[in-house]
């Protein structure tokens, strides 16, 4: 039995699978490859596309889906082993995961990072329990990475560039007024290595380097495909050439815990000069730019690119039901064989 919990651990050809499935989903968006089947999706913290998404697809694919919120609809869950329960959680994920993979046939997960600890939330607790325990494929709906988001972004880029290898793609860490989780970003510069692009990441600080456990897998795919991970704070280097603009906010892993310093860390860095405007987008080789959503503009993209054709942030959120159900319809299959 096969998880979907972090592209790491599918080739480029499986990703690329996937993505060709998810065009014909797009082409043809109903089919029975969920006829009969069950699905919990398991969302621990709020969501607007993650759950539409994953809601329509299991519909378009025949299948039906029960959304679970512990500590909102459903009983608080605790995931660590070896906890003294007198907390908030009621129940522990040794009892709960089994028994909804004896309801459902496939259980979507989403649980963000606590922010206090990174080496606790390296360990992406809530997942790697629900994948211990279930006894039918997971899915990861965002946890300390997103690969179904990545999907959607490498569809939209794949649609409107067409061939990735050795193309220039900027990871720019962009504003926001609070600290936000790496999910993305660690994504993000995973399927951009992985996709034969030459990445860099655009930081104002070394502080904001991803952890190392993402930063030496995109290293690994890029000498594989023969190109080349660089992160600067130069952002005319950065966006210089550049094909592809990804935009992404993220905390600085050094200063989990301790917000208050890492404010003044980005006051001091300038981080404001980071949102993207049309001085920058004017310095790329007629580049795209994207981001994940939720945006706010003019703190992370300006009003003139958002509002551009090159603004690929809309078409990208409409490809996560694309993909979903590619990822859904093929895990159902495996779990069948």
């Amino acid at each position: 039995m096969r998880h979907f919990l972090t592209t790491e651990d599918w080739t480029r050809e499986e990703l690329q699978a996937l993505l060709d499935a998810a065009r014909v989903f797009r082409a043809d968006p109903f089919s029975d490859a969920l006829a009969r089947r069950s699905l919990a999706f398991v969302f621990f913290n709020p969501s607007m596309r993650t759950r539409s998404s994953f809601q329509v697809g299991a519909h378009q694919l025949g299948g039906h889906s029960v959304v679970l919120e512990p500590g909102g609809s459903s009983w608080p869950i605790e995931a660590r082993d070896g906890v003294v329960m007198d907390g908030d959680a009621e129940e522990h994920a040794r009892e709960v995961v089994p028994i909804l993979s004896r309801y459902f046939d496939m259980i979507g997960v989403r649980s963000f990072p606590k922010f206090k600890i990174w080496s606790d939330d390296l360990t992406d607790p809530v997942l790697s329990a629900f994948a211990k325990y279930a006894s039918v494929p997971v899915i990861n709906m965002e946890t300390i990475v997103h690969p179904c988001q990545e999907l959607a972004m490498m569809m939209a880029l794949q649609d409107r560039i067409g061939e990735t290898d050795g193309r220039k793609f900027t990871l720019s860490w962009v504003p926001h007024p609070r600290p936000l989780n790496t999910a993305v970003a660690n994504s993000a510069l995973l399927m951009a290595a992985k996709f034969g692009f030459d990445v860099t990441i655009a930081v104002p600080d070394e502080a904001y380097r991803l952890d190392e456990r993402f930063m030496s897998a995109a290293q690994e795919s890029a000498a594989a495909n023969g190109r080349s991970i660089t992160m600067t704070t130069d952002l005319d280097a950065a966006y210089d050439g550049a094909n592809v603009v990804y935009a992404k906010s993220w905390g600085a892993i050094p200063y989990f815990g301790r917000w208050d310093e890492e404010a003044a860390l980005r006051e001091k860095a300038g981080a404001a000069r980071f949102m993207i405007d049309e001085e920058k987008m004017a310095r790329t080789d007629n580049g795209v730019v994207s981001h994940c959503l939720p945006m706010r503009r003019n703190v992370k993209i300006a009003d003139a690119v958002a509002d551009s054709d090159r603004f690929l942030g809309v078409a990208e959120a409409e490809n996560r039901l694309h993909v979903q159900k590619a990822v859904m319809a093929r895990l159902a299959v495996e779990a069948r064989s």
